[in-house]
């Protein structure tokens, strides 16, 4: 029951946020659309940030954990960028809204999660560094933060197998060369 109770709560934001920014949305809102009571939504939830948070985590990273080797990296970037063209509204309505750093905080630790594993396995016979490791996952979760969050900005406009091809491009031998400097 409770695991139906939260899809059914993070439904009633995706479907609200449809159509209002966040900061817009009252828990009252969404425990009508539900038929749900107050204190059952704070039962599963501090607020409406940690459902937002809790829907990025169970739907974005929980559709890439397949996909965070070297040769997998790719289309688990497009599983997360169809994922946020599939859900526009909600990107960019959260983007507008005061929960931006809760978008950039899960967008951060998507991509992170996404590239622990190619990094890993990069550097699995390697001598690198635990905080050189750290530093690159760092620094390309935030440049891929970056980029996405400026898509979204733009409306999302550009299509997701552009945006997937122009990063790869980018990136094309750029974790090897790295770890290879690193050494």
């Amino acid at each position: 029951m409770t695991m139906y109770t939260k899809q059914a709560l993070a439904n009633a934001l995706k479907d609200t946020l449809s159509i209002k920014p966040l900061d817009k949305i009252t828990v009252k809102e969404l425990v009508q659309v539900c038929n749900l009571n107050r204190q059952t939504f704070y039962y599963h939830f501090q607020d409406i940030y940690a459902l937002l948070a809790w829907i990025y985590k169970t739907e974005a990273i929980g559709a890439i954990k397949d996909c965070s080797s070297h040769k997998t990296w790719k289309q688990g970037l497009t599983i997360i960028l169809n994922y946020m063209a599939d859900h526009k509204r909600l990107c960019i309505n959260t983007y507008r809204s005061l929960a931006r750093e809760h978008l950039e905080m899960s967008l951060n630790q998507v991509l992170y999660d996404l590239l622990v594993g190619v990094i890993d396995e990069m550097t699995d016979s390697e001598k690198l560094s635990e905080s050189d490791k750290q530093f690159i996952l760092q620094f390309y979760s935030h440049a891929f933060t970056g980029i996405l969050i400026d898509w979204i900005k733009d409306e999302m406009n550009i299509p997701t197998e552009k945006m997937v091809d122009s990063i790869s491009l980018l990136m094309d031998g750029q974790f090897g060369y790295l770890i290879e400097k690193l050494k």
